[in-house]
């Protein structure tokens, strides 16, 4: 009871990523709200998470002649996760569908208990079973079936566990329909009141964190699916989710939030011009400091800044650790990288050459292709500038055909370029733990989204807070975190609208990496430390979840 009582945010995500054996994720989303919840219970916030269990993962990639193939990527929750005695209904498609629930605790200073939601129960049928079975899968169907279980059930499973919520948080839109229920259990609390008056109290209790600024990145449903999804509800219900023209989740979220916000302040800007009639402020992203920040500049920093542990923002004194020890922290990290590659991928990568790091989903707009738009201009930089060393990684989702095809495209391309000035590598199965060795032991790290398409971005904050710097589009987080040649590099700062975006960043970027960061690399290594020293100072120090969440705190949930 006593920690029912302490829970007062409820915090709903489709994707959780707390560590590497749990498959809770898929991406930057999950491993955001991860980050979150970590520092959440760092700072002993009350609150509770409320997911998927999503038994059989995301997808498990495997690159064969450079085109992905996926698996299942199933692992052991009953090892991670404890069994909760309870069960709540929901009705799709006219059928009473049971969900139970699992448990895991995030323990740190303080707890922060996360709720996962399972449609294997028996008595339901095999498609229903599925529903909780892998994360983005499926036909549109299947996608609303899952954000039923996501919203609806992760109501009901709270009020039957006992949690006295105050504040329901919808981490992007595919919690939507927990407004919905909390619309039902209002007005038959309050059976006398008008509908604009329930939705006046709902919203009182909810909060929203949009995280895309891509049209088709919003869920929107046609009223055909959600009448058929919803059948037997009420029209009380129905007119409440407005079925006569489409389910559009983010509005949905938007319409019944007290208070709304995107992740970075371009990120709201774009925002407004999409919602115009809706309040959207921005509360920029940040990573959790102490999962990503690599075991060897760890030591360092408790060596010299304890503090930084409990408090991220102390990180700004790194200015007063002598540059020999960063230096020599980073060569340990990158050492660790160096040999994985070489291990695994039975490739001869070396610690003394220049590497450049990338790692996103593969998809059109991130533009993962830039850095080899132009093979002979590259091929001239290393020959001329220095040897140069590219580690890439990332899924395509599975239905994302364009993405699997930049993959295929990259891999191909590399493979014409590969001598004894450029190596190439493209990591499979690009996980938390893969993550880590990369942004730790690269030296640069490279960001190219199509502007303004990048809602914040969080890989980059985590290369910074292990001293590498950002060459990246001014985009997301990049514009507040890019001071230029001093935390890193901005690719096409001259853009301005109406220009050929592509030519200007590829310029940018060969420019950038032939004429500044190359031959500072490898003809003034201490000005390069330099710069190290400082993304840790400046970006570290600011780009972390505890600021984020203080600031959830005092913006949203309080």
């Amino acid at each position: 009871m006593k920690d029912v009582m302490k829970r007062k945010v409820a915090y709903f995500s489709m994707e959780i990523g707390l560590k590497n054996e749990m498959h809770t994720y898929s991406g930057g989303l999950g491993i955001l709200a991860g980050d979150t919840l970590k520092s959440a219970a760092d700072l002993k916030l009350p609150l509770l998470g409320v997911s998927l269990v999503h038994r059989k993962g995301f997808l498990e990639q495997e690159l064969k002649k450079g085109y992905q193939h996926e698996k299942d990527s199933t692992w052991d929750y009953k090892k991670h996760l404890k069994k909760i005695n309870k069960t709540v209904t929901v009705k799709i498609e006219g059928r009473e569908v049971k969900v139970k629930a699992w448990k895991y605790t995030l323990k740190s200073t303080g707890e922060v208990p996360i709720i996962f939601l399972d449609t294997h129960v028996e008595g339901n049928t095999e498609y229903d079973k599925s529903l909780t079975d892998k994360l983005y899968a499926g036909d549109q169907k299947h996608r609303l079936c899952q954000e039923v279980i996501l919203g609806i059930a992760g109501v009901k499973m709270i009020k039957e566990l006992g949690y006295d919520i105050d504040t329901y948080h919808m981490n992007e839109g595919h919690a939507a329909l927990l407004t919905i229920e909390l619309c039902e259990n209002t007005t038959k609390k309050y059976p006398s009141e008008t509908k604009e008056s329930i939705k006046q109290k709902v919203k009182e209790m909810c909060v929203f964190t949009t995280h895309t600024p891509i049209p088709a990145g919003h869920d929107k449903f046609s009223s055909e699916l959600a009448k058929e999804v919803f059948k037997e509800y009420s029209q009380e219900f129905l007119n409440y989710i407005n079925t006569n023209h489409e389910l559009n989740m983010t509005k949905l979220a938007l319409n019944h939030s007290r208070y709304s916000n995107a992740v970075a302040m371009k990120h709201g800007e774009v925002s407004r011009k999409m919602f115009p009639d809706k309040e959207i402020d921005f509360i920029t992203n940040g990573v959790h400091t102490y999962t990503w920040t690599n075991k060897h500049l760890a030591k360092v920093l408790d060596e010299e800044l304890p503090q930084w542990r409990h408090s991220p923002s102390y990180l700004r004194n790194v200015l007063n650790v002598p540059l020999h020890k960063i230096k020599r922290a980073h060569n340990k990290a990158k050492e660790d990288l160096i040999n994985y590659i070489n291990k695994k991928y039975e490739k001869n990568f070396r610690t003394d050459i220049f590497t450049i790091g990338f790692a996103r989903r593969a998809t059109g707009y991130k533009r993962a292709d830039l850095l080899f738009s132009d093979i002979t201009r590259l091929k001239e930089i290393a020959d001329k500038k220095g040897k140069i060393q590219i580690v890439y990684a990332g899924k395509a989702h599975p239905h994302d055909y364009q993405g699997k095809e930049i993959i295929q495209k990259i891999i191909q391309e590399a493979s014409h370029i590969n001598n004894e000035n450029i190596n190439f590598v493209y990591l499979q199965n690009y996980d938390m733990d893969i993550a880590k060795l990369m942004v730790s032991g690269v030296n640069i790290w490279l960001n190219t989204p199509l502007r303004p398409n990048e809602a914040s971005g969080t890989s980059g904050m985590k290369a910074s807070h292990n001293g590498v710097p950002n060459l990246s589009v001014l985009d997301g987080w990049w514009i507040e975190g890019c001071v230029e040649g001093v935390t890193g590099w901005a690719i096409g700062e001259n853009y301005t609208e109406g220009d050929n975006q592509y030519h200007v960043d590829k310029e940018s970027l060969y420019e950038k990496l032939e004429l500044i960061i190359i031959p500072m690399y490898y003809k003034e290594y201490y000005k390069y430390i330099e710069i190290m020293r400082n993304s840790i100072a400046l970006n570290a120090s600011y780009f972390h979840t505890h600021r984020m969440i203080k600031e959830y705190v005092s913006k949203q949930y309080f």
